[in-house]
């Protein structure tokens, strides 16, 4: 089992400037679709958090960028982690399991936070680290040269990871860089035109990981896996249920969930988020009251994260009720 050393260092950001060194995107995959940023780079010196973009998708002392995977079913699918630009190995790690980071793995993953990951030179005193890459997926050595986008594992959940994801880092002389501002201008009030990325990839402030329908509340591991929905349900169903898994929300917003079917709305109902939440979920449903059996046809569940007057973003899914 090959393994080496990985530091998470850990300093102040300093401006840097970009000059000829450029970054592609680190997870094979597309941003809005089967992945998202899920946190940024912490822009706020003091106690609190912010992005680059004066958002909330960060934490206290988050030192860079999380591209995270919708499910652990789609982590298990397999989703290359890619050489954000050309290097060679500094050192790598593989052989800590995809347990995530809980209470119960807080010893276990304590001084290999990063768990499986991979550190790339590059020219002008540039680093890069790829984190919490799946169990036995690492596919360099140490010393090894790699061009930009080649494949240096897969997105796992190893160490201190609460959700599939890589996260990537970005340093210059051992000082912390935020890919999105690396000479450091960029104010709530004005926007920069700086960035390390060859294509800048959009900012989301927020949104909708996936929509699923099934035939009771879902519990928020099964959601998490990607387990919860189905695609079929017999017509003497319990209830139908639509459940929407997001994230970055905010206090105040609102999630829509609805259920339409073959003789029109089952159930509408928003729901307001009174906190924060990194990720999250919202379900409602209708059970089979009153009624024998539900028309059989196809169904529609539809979910809405608003926030003030905007949609932020909807998704929907759909099932079939009929007998097999």
């Amino acid at each position: 089992m090959r393994r080496a050393a990985l530091a998470l260092i850990l300093s102040s950001a300093c401006p840097a400037q970009a000059e000829d060194f450029l970054l592609w995107l680190p997870i094979d995959c597309t941003l809005g679709q089967d992945c998202y940023i899920q946190q940024y780079m912490d822009r706020d010196p003091g106690e609190g958090h912010s992005d680059y973009a004066c958002g909330t998708l960060s934490y206290d002392g988050h030192k860079g960028t999380d591209f995270a995977v919708p499910t652990r079913a789609a982590m298990a699918a397999g989703i290359n982690v890619l050489a954000a630009a050309g290097g060679r190995v500094r050192g790598y790690r593989d052989g800590m399991p995809d347990t995530g980071w809980t209470e119960e793995t807080r010893d276990a993953v304590e001084g290999r936070e990063c768990g499986n990951g991979v550190v790339l030179a590059h020219p002008g005193g540039w680093e890069t680290q790829y984190c919490h890459l799946r169990e036995g997926s690492v596919a360099v050595i140490t010393g090894q040269t790699v061009r930009a986008g080649y494949v240096l594992g897969q997105v796992g959940q190893s160490g201190r990871a609460e959700f599939p994801h890589v996260h990537m880092s970005v340093r210059r002389n051992g000082v912390p860089v935020d890919p999105f501002d690396p000479d450091g201008t960029l104010t709530c009030e004005a926007s920069s035109e700086s960035t390390l990325w060859a294509e800048a990839p959009a900012y989301r402030p927020g949104g909708l990981v996936e929509v699923g329908l099934t035939d009771a509340i879902p519990d928020y591991d099964s959601v998490k896996a990607g387990l919860a929905g189905v695609d079929m349900l017999r017509p003497d169903a319990p209830a139908l249920v639509v459940y929407g898994f997001s994230f970055g929300t905010r206090a105040g917003d609102v999630m829509r969930l609805t259920i339409t079917g073959p003789e029109g709305e089952v159930i509408s109902r928003d729901t307001r988020l009174e906190r924060n939440h990194a990720q999250a979920f919202r379900a409602v449903g209708k059970r089979l009251r009153g009624r024998r059996v539900w028309p059989e046809g196809v169904y529609r569940g539809v979910a809405e994260l608003i926030r003030g007057e905007a949609v932020v973003e909807r998704r929907e899914a759909e099932i079939t009720v009929a007998v097999e």
